[in-house]
């Protein structure tokens, strides 16, 4: 029970050190695979919404990944460009799969150029075992050591000194293993969770992303 409050102490607590908390006014918010606006960011984006934050939550497509990463990475520049024009940046937040889109979009599609903080929630940073019984070209680049993930991997310096923050559960079971989601370049944060689905949901996780910033409202 101490330790439970303890965690709950520390998660609701002010950032310390030199970690500034940073602006956000505009936020997009990337859903994993099978998923599209309604099934993954429900709670969070009424969190930032509440507090003045324009969110956007596209619905990439198709939702499965089976055309590859890359065909939603370009939809999620078009999607980002065509409602917040060319210039405004923005906080990206990117569930599972979703992160690696972001990844893509970020480094090879000029993302990094406006995108103030990185935060990835579940993303399978080094693939997941998971990913061999799917189908499908996106599929194929998620598995462990793919030559997808060992392009993205190179191309990790175009995100220059982004601050990038990657939450994980120790109970993954589409993440596998779970430690795939640790990134030597983010901040690691481990949530309890027990489904990889509910970890958008979590309100430890949420509180956690909402103290970092401040906001409009």
């Amino acid at each position: 029970m101490f330790r439970r409050i303890l965690s709950l102490l520390c998660l609701a607590a002010p950032l310390q050190g030199g970690e500034a908390v940073k602006p956000m006014t505009h936020a997009v918010l990337v859903h994993g695979i099978w998923q599209n606006e309604g099934r993954c960011f429900g709670l969070l984006r009424k969190d930032l919404e509440k507090r003045g934050v324009t969110c956007l939550v596209p619905s990439l497509k198709p939702a499965d990944g089976r055309e590859g990463i890359a065909t939603l990475a370009f939809q999620l520049r078009k999607e980002i460009d065509d409602t917040f024009g060319p210039d405004q940046h923005f906080v990206l937040i990117a569930f599972s799969m979703g992160g690696l889109v972001s990844r893509l979009y970020l480094q090879d599609l000029g993302g990094a150029a406006r995108c103030d903080t990185l935060i990835t929630i579940s993303t399978p940073h080094h693939g997941t075992e998971m990913a061999k019984f799917h189908y499908g070209q996106g599929a194929a680049e998620m598995r462990p050591n793919s030559v997808f993930l060992h392009e993205l991997r190179l191309g990790e310096t175009i995100l220059g000194e982004m601050p990038i923050i990657s939450y994980r559960t120790p109970f993954d079971a589409v993440i596998v293993p779970c430690e795939s989601s640790l990134w030597d370049r983010a901040e690691n944060i481990e949530i309890p969770c027990p489904l990889h689905p509910m970890m958008t949901r979590s309100r430890k996780l949420r509180r956690d992303i909402l103290r970092r910033f401040s906001y409009p409202g």
